[in-house]
């Protein structure tokens, strides 16, 4: 099987493919083990706020790490740093099903997360080189974002089902015939790119990393302790020291992973705002949902997986229309309708309470929901990469990224402290203390949703509808 040499065109349908599928694993690993969480917690001896950092521990390594990650594709090679991050994805998922402690499991869970951090810039750099600006470069981009939601409401569903059928633990194992797989069949469908000479910016990768984390890590640590606790105030004053000297090391550094030139562009700053509130919105969702289904409700693994179907469903009949509907509507159009239906299913399903009933309170918002992610995330995935040059594309795609594993992880920490911080009116029994928290959590999560609406329409839509009324203009005059 030989390898196509620097340059050489290759089967786009195929290089379609693989990047989908090493994508999809990527980000199915984010949610399926969201329905498992309450075996999770029992079966290991995980604390109630703990517990986030089984999706915290690789959000977090996944989102600091990914701008570097997308550097070493850009000066070593994309196939070359495709196929390493599949390597250490697929033996960190290995490592996580054998975890037998909370230390090992969350170990293991940021390793996963450094595999995915070197792996995931690469896909849509390729998918940037491979395919034409234009309708063919939108249609497979479409598709690319398309997947961050099904592949998520699927994770959901599959969670539930190996949770309460055969363990949890199998919903990792199943990546390592995948990866295998797809390690085999990389070289003969994607073509290398050339080798260019130049540095790693450590100094913003470490800052970058470790700053997301202290910071992550003060605000959940909030929840129990307090903000007077020293180990609260101090991560947190840490985290955001180091993000300031983030920002100040890519003004100055000679080869920045993170240039600061990309936000040049309003529609792209506004496309990395408005992601990392969707995802701070979306990752409560899945997190406390999957809770209040088996806590409130005594749904099993398997009930609560089934219980995310009517988003599932509308997610993915969404998203397989979503090429046409930019055609037909215009991309910023389309990404305001999406986060605006979402923004309404949310505000509904913030009304629930432990008598809620499921179709009314649950299902039909989540039908919601699930319409406005499928119409969102490949808008914003999209206006994220708008412009950008051929030498910026590893980078644009890295940043895109890291506004969806930092959005993710940053806003269920903040959701987390939401939630903990609810105590309700009077004595109030296990079960209905959890609903009035889930509630409180997912109230946050719409003023999420909110601001990202906002910034959409500020940066996206109206600089869009201006740069189209002076075109109108233009052609008229001439």
């Amino acid at each position: 099987m030989n390898a196509p040499r620097v340059g050489t065109p290759s089967n786009k349908t195929a290089v379609l493919a693989i990047i989908l599928v090493s994508y999809t694993i990527i980000v199915l690993d984010i949610s399926i083990v969201i329905t498992a969480l309450p075996k999770i917690r029992v079966g290991l001896g995980f604390s109630e706020t703990g517990l986030s950092w089984v999706q915290s521990a690789y959000t977090l390594a996944f989102g600091g790490l990914l701008l570097l990650g997308a550097r070493a594709g850009d000066i070593l090679g994309r196939r070359r740093m495709f196929n390493a991050g599949l390597m250490l994805f697929t033996a960190a998922s290995l490592a996580v099903g054998l975890a037998q402690s909370p230390a090992m499991l969350i170990a293991a869970r940021a390793a996963q997360g450094i595999g995915a951090a070197v792996l995931a810039p690469s896909t849509l750099a390729i998918l940037q080189t491979t395919f034409a600006a234009g309708t063919e470069r939108t249609r497979a981009v479409a598709y690319y974002g398309a997947v961050a939601g099904v592949a998520t409401s699927i994770g959901l569903v599959l969670g539930g089902v190996l949770a309460d059928w055969l363990t949890w633990r199998v919903g990792f194992f199943i990546n390592l015939p995948i990866g295998l797989a797809l390690m085999l069949i990389t070289p003969r469908y994607i073509a290398e790119t050339e080798r260019h000479t130049g540095r790693f910016d450590l100094a913003g990768a470490l800052s970058s990393t470790l700053g997301m984390t202290a910071l992550v890590y003060g605000i959940v640590r909030s929840a129990t302790a307090g903000w007077s606790d020293p180990f609260t105030f101090a991560p947190v004053t840490f985290g955001v020291l180091l993000l300031a000297f983030l920002i100040f090391n890519e003004w100055r550094a000679e080869q920045p992973i993170m240039p600061l030139r990309l936000f040049d562009s309003r529609e792209r700053t506004g496309a990395y705002v408005a992601r990392v509130l969707f995802l701070g919105a979306m990752m409560g969702f899945w997190f406390f949902m999957t809770q209040f289904m088996q806590g409130v409700m005594n749904y099993s693994p398997l009930g609560a997986g089934v219980g995310f179907l009517p988003m599932t469903l509308a997610n993915f009949a969404v998203a397989l229309g979503v090429a046409r509907l930019t055609q037909r509507f215009g991309n910023a159009r389309l990404l305001a309708c999406g986060l605006g239906v979402t923004l309404v299913g949310m505000a509904w399903l913030s009304r629930l309470s432990a008598d809620t009933s499921y179709l009314t309170g649950i299902a039909l918002p989540m039908i919601l929901i699930g319409i406005g992610q499928g119409g969102t995330l490949s808008p914003l995935t999209v206006s994220g990469i708008a412009g950008v040059e051929a030498s910026d594309a590893g980078a644009a795609s890295g940043l895109v990224n890291v506004a969806h594993q930092l959005g993710a992880s940053l806003g269920l920490g903040v959701l987390v402290v939401v939630f903990a911080a609810a105590r309700g009116v009077g004595t109030l029994d296990a079960r209905t203390l959890l609903a009035h928290r889930v509630a409180n959590a997912l109230n946050a999560g719409t003023a999420m949703l909110g601001l990202a609406l906002i910034a959409v329409v500020a940066l996206i839509v109206r600089p869009g509808h201006a740069a189209e009324a002076a075109g109108i203009s233009e052609r008229r005059a001439a």
